[in-house]
């Protein structure tokens, strides 16, 4: 696949918002395919800042923060994004989240301790990933619809939407998932911070 190397450093461009500094604040990922270092994270990289101030707008939400690691971490399930599983497992765990809802997420349908906003916020982002349809089916939308105002079904979309293409760049370039001390992370309860 190719040789990746990940560094840790500061952000290398500025970035106004305070959580998309954090999610790369250490974090560089080169990856080596066939004799060319690709920089998928640096200030050259116009495409992949374009998506810092998607993830300004999502951190202003009204939508529940940890429903929105929810879904990101489902749709990574989803699309197979060790990367993205890897890092949202540990922000939802930072933040209370318990493991027993983590490891039933998957099942979600049929495990009793998932709300009702939580179910139609991952029922929507299943249909929009899976896209098995042409059109989100309706009685997902109705759901969506009445847990959610417009404006944050809309925000909602653009989450899951997101999320698919972080999950598909890190999976295009063999994004590492790095190894980390599990008692330091609980202890420091800084996602992204993993290093020591």
């Amino acid at each position: 696949m190719g040789e990746r190397q990940i560094s840790f450093k500061k952000f290398p461009f500025s970035v106004q918002n305070k959580e998309c500094r954090l999610l790369y604040s250490f974090i560089t990922i080169k990856i080596q395919k066939n004799g060319t270092e690709i920089k998928l994270i640096s200030e050259r990289n116009a495409a992949m800042r374009s998506l810092y101030g998607v993830a300004g707008h999502l951190a202003k939400t009204t939508i529940d923060k940890n429903i929105l690691h929810l879904i990101y971490y489902r749709v990574s399930q989803i699309n197979g994004c060790a990367f993205c599983l890897d890092m949202h497992s540990k922000d939802l765990l930072a933040a209370g989240e318990s493991v027993q809802r983590l490891l039933v997420l998957d099942a979600w349908r049929e495990a009793p301790f998932y709300s009702d906003k939580e179910r139609a916020a991952l029922a929507w982002a299943e249909a929009l990933t899976k896209l098995n349809e042409t059109l989100v089916p309706d009685d997902i939308y109705n759901e969506a619809a009445r847990q959610f105002s417009e404006e944050e079904l809309i925000d909602l979309t653009l989450a899951v939407t997101t999320i698919n293409t972080y999950n598909r760049f890190n999976i295009a370039f063999g994004a590492a998932v790095v190894l980390t001390r599990w008692d330091n992370f609980r202890r420091n309860k800084k996602p992204h911070n993993f290093l020591s």
